[in-house]
């Protein structure tokens, strides 16, 4: 595939916002110098386009503004599980945190040499999960709950080896975000009450077989602001403090993840002073404290660094409603459904005419199946590609077969070279895993 020439502000933007028009030829929509529209014939549609660019270079902006602090930034797989993105993050240092044994599988078979960098998330860890974890020597347990930290032990003695555990605090702090990604408060199912940790910690003592590593808390997802990381930090900090006279040292307090992104493309938008602020906000509260520092961004390092591509099947009215209907659905990118969630949607190669109200919805059997709600787009017809942006993060994670639609492919763009990092699902795979019961059959 020929790659598009770009400017040198053009590769800047393709930083910042890595979707943007090529400078050669007509105005189309590319990303790092590759037609949207070559990608699309290539591998088809719906199709998961990232750039590793942009993955490194939002790593980057925390490694920098930590680079005074001993510290580790472990990235949330969840928020994107692709192999190749682990491995390309792996390759420039980052731990993991993970909330499944399937997701700490993932990491073995990316990079495994990166496990005794992984953090072990989650409010239901199975037994299974647990010893899956203990033999494979991650970093730490983050503990949700006594009875799991009662577990945790028991598996720990059964195989002899030492389970280092942070207790996962919940610092009762509000964060303006939406309600199915906060996490932080009192009411929330994840986390232990602070003011019952400095009683487990001393009470996890008796079990030869623990090792206190540290103390983790995790507020929520999508934060624009920095003062709510500071407040819970503060009160992790005292509790820190009071654990160091009962004689207990940790080695960590790990600040979770949930830095928010600009989903709307604002100019005045710098990510690079959002987490600088992000940090400041943190070092501020846990300031004189002799202590590694971990991370767990997701969402900031992956979201703008992929898009969703979709062609339009039909552009219909009923009634006073126009809707575009793509061959994309719910079950491809489910965060307008599930949360309401904007995405910037785009024409990759716009048609002159003057923007019109529309809604952008799938082929999905549901009427929940939408993009975009009275969106203003530019005119697009049946055929055309729609570039579905910020689609990195909790998109591909999140798909599913609804419908019986296979899931798209993904395309990794990294330098100069454009690799196939997913295939799509065929037919006949979804079809592999289910028996046919026949008449009369034991079953």
């Amino acid at each position: 595939m020929d790659r598009d020439s770009t400017t040198a502000a053009g590769r800047a933007r393709g930083l910042a916002r890595p979707f943007h028009s090529l400078t050669n030829g007509p105005q189309e929509l590319g990303c790092g110098g590759y037609s949207l529209t070559a990608l699309a014939g290539q591998y088809g549609t719906p199709l998961y386009v990232y750039s590793a660019d942009h993955i490194i270079e939002r790593f980057g902006y925390f490694e920098r503004a930590l680079a005074g602090r001993e510290h580790l930034v472990c990235y949330a797989v969840k928020a994107n599980s692709s192999l190749a993105i682990l491995r390309l993050l792996a390759e420039h240092g980052a731990g993991f945190d993970i909330v499944s044994g399937g997701e700490l599988r993932r990491v073995l078979t990316a990079a495994p040499e990166a496990v005794g960098r992984v953090v072990f998330s989650g409010a239901g860890k199975t037994a299974e999960e647990i010893d899956f974890a203990l033999e494979s020597n991650i970093l730490a347990f983050h503990v949700e709950s006594e009875a799991e930290l009662k577990l945790l032990a028991a598996r720990a003695a059964r195989r002899k080896r030492k389970a280092r555990f942070s207790l996962r605090v919940n610092p009762d702090v509000f964060a303006e975000t939406h309600p199915y990604i906060s996490t932080g408060l009192s009411e929330h199912k994840f986390g232990i009450e602070i003011s019952q940790a400095r009683r487990i910690y001393n009470e996890a003592r008796s079990s030869r077989w623990l090792v206190a590593h540290g103390v983790s808390a995790h507020i929520g997802s999508q934060i624009r602001t920095a003062e709510p990381f500071g407040a819970a930090m503060a009160r992790v900090a005292r509790l820190v403090c009071e654990l160091e006279r009962d004689g207990i040292r940790l080695r960590s307090v790990d600040a979770g993840g949930g830095l928010g992104i600009d989903y709307e493309g604002s100019a005045e938008f710098d990510p690079q002073a959002a987490v600088n602020e992000y940090v400041a906000a943190i070092e501020g509260a846990l300031k004189g404290l002799d202590i590694k520092l971990l991370l767990e961004p997701g969402r900031f390092v992956v979201a703008q660094a992929g898009a969703l591509l979709a062609r339009v099947l039909y552009v219909k009215r009923n009634g006073k409603k126009t809707f575009v209907i793509t061959d994309a659905g719910m079950n491809d990118l489910i965060r307008p459904a599930l949360y309401q969630a904007w995405h910037e949607i785009v024409p990759v190669r716009p048609r002159p005419g003057a923007k019109k109200v529309v809604d952008v919805v799938g082929p999905v059997c549901e009427s929940g199946d939408f993009f975009a709600h009275d969106r203003r787009m530019k005119p697009v017809e049946p055929g055309d590609l729609v570039a579905i942006l910020d689609a990195g993060a909790y998109g591909m994670a999140q798909s599913s077969n609804y419908n019986s639609r296979p899931r798209p492919a993904e395309v990794l763009i990294a330098g100069n070279e454009v690799r196939l990092i997913r295939r799509r699902e065929s037919h006949e795979e979804l079809l592999a895993p289910e028996l046919v019961g026949l008449t009369g059959a034991a079953v």
